[in-house]
């Protein structure tokens, strides 16, 4: 098959879009099939590797904190025509969804990859008196009428979509680069605790929730360290609020390995958001051993399995709370129930599941 996957809101410090998209991707080439991937930019361009296939870039309109977005669907439309590919899969809720118009004219599968809940990620930006559940299900029901296939990647996800008994309905969890993310021989014989969040710092992750957190275990005796690795709108804000706590903002960290270096001296990882359609940072703390505390409402808590994290209620105390239970289990069982867990969700798993999601076979059975 020639897959070509499109995507908005890609960039160097997109997290678990850009992650996604890359794995699938390769994971696509490495099965034998071609893979061309149309994302925005600053200038168009054209790259072909042996691993990621052919990469197009097109002129995208900045929206903000190192994102763009692709505008002129019109030049999207005939690079599909000249590419003629044997599916599509977008990316994207918004300016791409006239691929899927695009590819039924054509006779092209067309395969929506949905990355967001749509009601969820709406309710911090719009009123109170806005009926949300009511808007989003008038947008899902236009995206199920354009797309042949509807992906989700969890049982929330999934929840936004049966609600309008959308048909073609399909529950793919995404993967884990279980090599890269990998435990690194215990934290060491540290005085604190040491905690990580791993994030963008915006509203609608929640990070105030881990600051909050750290004050509260402060407050109450227990030596800690939290190290942020993010950056987003809310940062200087935090970084001025919390100046008296023990954090350490490092930022965008582009390296993976990097990353997975400090999320494996970590004791413990946070994820505060209620609204995570998947949980891929989760994910990726889990395969370095390292337990979660997660917030009890959004896909998070769909990860968690006993010993390996605990799901709490997304407040300050609820995710100190949870930080001072997860230490009462013993070090090396939480690490290795940690691992396991994540190990039940490599990308071949995902890779596999897509391509019979593309070739419109029935898809395999899976974790969930």
């Amino acid at each position: 098959m020639r897959i070509v996957q499109l995507a908005n809101l890609y960039s160097p410090v997109s997290g678990g879009l850009r992650t996604a998209v890359n794995a699938l991707g390769r994971g696509y080439v490495a099965a034998g099939h071609e893979r061309v991937l149309i994302v925005p930019g600053a200038v168009e361009s054209r790259v072909e590797t042996d691993t990621d296939g052919l990469v197009i870039t097109v002129p995208g309109v900045p929206v903000g904190a190192g994102y763009r977005m692709i505008t002129n669907t019109g030049q999207v439309l005939r690079l599909l025509d000249e590419l003629a590919p044997n599916s599509v899969e977008v990316s994207d809720k918004l300016t791409l969804t006239r691929v899927g118009r695009w590819a039924r004219r054509a006779g092209v599968r067309s395969v929506l990859l949905s990355h967001e809940r749509l009601d969820a990620i709406l309710a911090p930006r719009v009123p109170d008196w806005v009926p949300l559940e009511r808007v989003a299900d008038l947008w899902n029901r236009r995206l199920v009428g354009s797309f042949d296939a509807i992906v989700v990647t969890s049982a929330f996800a999934r929840e936004e979509f049966e609600r309008i008994g959308a048909p073609s309905l399909f529950r793919v969890p995404l993967g884990v680069d279980l090599e890269t993310f990998r435990p690194r021989g215990g934290t060491g014989s540290h005085h604190e605790t040491r905690l990580v969040y791993v994030g963008r710092l915006s509203a609608e992750k929640h990070p105030d929730l881990v600051l909050g957190a750290v004050r509260v275990l402060t407050r109450r005796g227990l030596a800690v360290r939290l190290d942020v690795l993010g950056d987003g709108p809310a940062r200087e804000r935090l970084e001025r609020e919390t100046s008296d706590l023990p954090v350490v903002f490092h930022g965008h960290v582009g390296d993976r390995a990097e990353v997975a270096e400090k999320i494996g001296a970590a004791d413990i990882a946070l994820a505060p958001c209620p609204v995570e359609s998947f949980g891929l940072s989760v994910l990726e703390a889990l395969a370095c051993g390292t337990p979660v505390v997660a917030a009890a409402r959004g896909a998070a808590p769909e990860l968690l399995t006993p010993g390996a994290g605990l799901a709490v209620p997304p407040t300050d105390e609820g995710l100190a709370d949870g930080v001072e239970t997860v230490l009462t289990w013993p070090a090396e069982d939480r690490r290795r129930r940690a691992r396991a867990r994540a190990e039940e969700f490599p990308w071949s798993a995902t890779v596999d599941r897509m391509l019979a999601v593309h070739a419109g076979a029935p898809v395999p059975a899976g974790v969930g």
